[in-house]
């Protein structure tokens, strides 16, 4: 806690390759991680989102908490402001950012607030996830930011049983590794991790299975045979590619 300025900011990866996972989405990204690419359980279970209905894509800025202890962080709300962390983590933010906070399932440290969240939004921030808590919860929500979070707190980041204490540091979020610069996906399914050397190679295998879903989706709004066009069977396949072909002409 000597240097709280000892971080580095992080590798991002390309905005085309973000961009697709977001169309994808987290159900089927954490699908094709699991079947394809080994790994298993992707999700960070807890955070809900705040305000239903957005979906953010972006590269975590990570922030790492830990228990409190008093000679190392006793500082007020406002006291010695550039000693604490949890604003050092939003200094680097770029647009399309995303942060995410291992809060240790705090949940009485808002870990931040309205002015910070809008000093984040204003950067071109994308979104938060934290295992913890925000409070200015009803004003943070008019941000055009994705917040995700377990609750919502009166209470200040410091204020009760946890610090911040590292910025850009591979994190445990919910017990799930997150590498800073891994792809961050949430949507109201919820926040899957996607490992940044994985991210094009799932983009190519994931967007074969959003394209059949497409095709599946009409079928069935048709009245079609479930056990015929999902999964897509064999027996599918033919009409499927004609399908396909028809799409890539018009």
């Amino acid at each position: 806690m000597d240097n709280p300025f000892d971080y580095k900011d992080i590798v991002r990866p390309p905005r085309a390759v973000v961009d697709a996972l977001a169309r994808i989405g987290s159900a089927t990204l954490a699908s094709e991680l699991a079947q394809h690419l080994g790994i298993r359980d992707p999700q960070i279970r807890g955070p809900r989102p705040l305000v239903k209905g957005r979906t953010v894509a972006g590269p975590a800025l990570t922030l790492q908490c830990m228990p409190k202890r008093e000679d190392l962080y006793g500082a007020a709300e406002y006291e010695d402001p550039e000693k604490q962390l949890h604003r050092h983590v939003m200094y680097p933010t770029q647009p399309g950012d995303v942060i995410v906070v291992d809060a240790r399932g705090d949940l009485g440290s808002g870990i931040f607030g309205e002015m910070m969240l809008t000093f984040f939004a204003g950067r071109g921030g994308a979104g938060v996830v934290i295992d913890g808590c925000i409070r200015d919860s009803a004003e943070a929500a008019k941000l055009d930011i994705g917040i995700w979070v377990k609750d919502v707190t009166p209470n200040y980041h410091a204020q009760t049983n946890i610090i911040p204490f590292a910025v850009n540091v591979p994190i445990a979020c919910a017990n799930v590794l997150v590498i800073p610069g891994d792809i961050i996906v949430a949507d109201d399914d919820g926040v899957v991790v996607v490992p940044a050397a994985l991210a094009e190679q799932l983009v190519a295998i994931a967007d074969r299975h959003v394209e059949w879903e497409e095709f599946a989706r009409i079928r069935l709004s048709e009245g079609g045979d479930l056990r015929k066009y999902y999964p897509l069977s064999p027996e599918a396949e033919a009409e499927y590619q004609a399908w396909r072909s028809a799409q890539q002409k018009s």
